[in-house]
């Protein structure tokens, strides 16, 4: 079930002192940590099982400002120009090439949804183009399937490998002059004068002035023993990949149904869309009021379900010293099964409108846990009642191709050099209560 990842080894002694811990080791944590150390900050980096271990070596590795919330397109935009970046930077490669991403469309409801967003979108530099079926049959060099009527096209749009970029970006951090640290669960943070004063790990304590929270789906476990409301729910993705199948798309598909993208081993990654399963737990209930209006507006997307993750989370503590063994060493990776059925399926609809995947022979299926927010909006901010303390969470699935723009703007809000986006549609406080 477990994706292959590339591994990156653990520093070996633990600091006393850093000017800036990062906890939580995915694409935004090593993000936040490689602009913070090319600034010349000293940054220590902690996670609790290993760099990428989660969702960010298990998400579909789209690099995408095509269909992006409003509030995400100038971060996208941003995020695009980084991505490219990473080449003259970093040692490893990320497997970033620009391929495009198309958004095929089954219905004239459909074609009409993505035009409305172009014109919403347009005027803050997106690249995006409507095709009709006989431009699509150009993209895809093959038929366009019967039942389309039109796409979303971006050319300048991308793709990039999770299992390797996360781990190559982690190693930049590291040559300018970031610490690593696997195996190490955050537990808690310590505070002086009303502040933050340093960072609690089951390895030992780091004395810091900032904190920055980059921990995906355990993001509101850790807040809630601090006192801090983070509204916060997490949705099971199944996804899949073939062993290298030549002759099929090189830019990456979605439609309403069914997404998949090249890889860089020519084989595919294929997911089942508007799938994911989400288990029904205390914060499903503790944030109902917060997720109601998304899940009026969304309860397609989503399968309510009582899984055994519902039960572990019942006895999950949400409280605990800092000196005591915390939920993040007694659980330290979310590991789900996928649903096979889901990417059965999958496999059976894209056979249907491309006859290439029917040779398609699978290698591997996983799950990842996907962080959300009520509006599916990032949050990436200080929390007011605790100076000192960031939020970088909540990606709700958008996170990898905005990662690098993620952890300029959180470098950003830490050092108060000007912000590469607004950081306003991002605000902690716009979930207060």
């Amino acid at each position: 079930m477990y994706p292959l990842i590339s591994n990156v080894e653990s520093d070996a002694q633990l600091p006393d002192s850093a000017d800036v811990v990062v906890i939580g080791g995915g694409i935004i944590g090593v993000c936040t940590a490689f602009f913070l150390a090319e600034r010349g900050v000293s940054v220590v980096l902690v996670d609790k099982s290993g760099i990428a271990h989660e969702q960010s070596s298990r998400n579909w590795g789209w690099v995408r400002t095509m269909g992006r919330d409003v509030a995400e397109v100038p971060l996208a935009i941003a995020s695009l120009k980084l991505w490219d970046g990473w080449a003259a930077k970093l040692t490893h490669d990320t497997g970033f090439t620009r391929s495009g991403i198309l958004y095929a469309c089954e219905s004239a409801a459909e074609l009409e949804a993505k035009a409305k967003w172009l014109e919403h979108t347009q005027a803050l530099g997106i690249e995006a183009q409507l095709l009709d079926t006989a431009q699509i049959q150009q993209r895809l060099n093959a038929p366009a399937p019967a039942s389309w009527v039109g796409a979303l096209f971006t050319e300048s749009d991308g793709r990039a490998e999770p299992d390797i970029a996360t781990a190559a970006i982690a190693e930049g951090a590291r040559a300018r002059g970031a610490k690593l640290f696997t195996r190490c669960a955050a537990r808690g943070v310590e505070t002086s004068g009303g502040r933050v004063s340093s960072v609690v790990t089951e390895l030992g304590e780091i004395k810091c002035s900032s904190v920055v929270l980059a921990a995906g789906a355990w993001s509101s476990l850790f807040c809630r023993n601090l006192g801090i409301r983070l509204p916060q729910l997490r949705v099971m993705g199944s996804v899949m990949r073939t062993a290298p199948l030549p002759g099929g798309p090189e830019c990456a598909v979605a439609t309403e149904k069914v997404s998949f993208r090249k890889r860089a081993d020519g084989g595919y990654t294929i997911a089942l869309r508007n799938a994911n399963v989400a288990s029904l737990v205390p914060d499903s209930f503790r944030y109902l009021p917060d997720f109601l209006p998304m899940v009026k507006a969304h309860h397609q997307e989503y399968r309510l379900r009582v899984t055994g993750q519902s039960w572990t989370e019942m006895n999950t503590a949400t409280r605990w010293a800092n000196n005591e063994t915390s939920p993040f060493e007694t659980q330290r990776l979310y590991d789900l099964k996928p649903v096979d059925a889901y990417l059965d399926k999958a496999l059976a609809m894209l056979a249907g409108q491309f006859p290439i995947f029917a040779q398609a022979r699978i290698e591997q299926r996983w799950a990842g846990l996907i962080d959300v927010t009520p509006d599916v909006v990032p949050v990436m901010d200080q929390v007011q009642s605790l100076p000192g303390f960031y939020l970088a969470t909540g990606f709700s699935g958008h996170g990898f191709g905005i990662g690098p723009g993620s952890g300029h703007l959180m470098a950003d809000l830490i050092t108060g050099d000007t912000p590469l986006v607004d950081p306003t549609p991002f605000r902690f406080a716009r979930f207060a209560r």
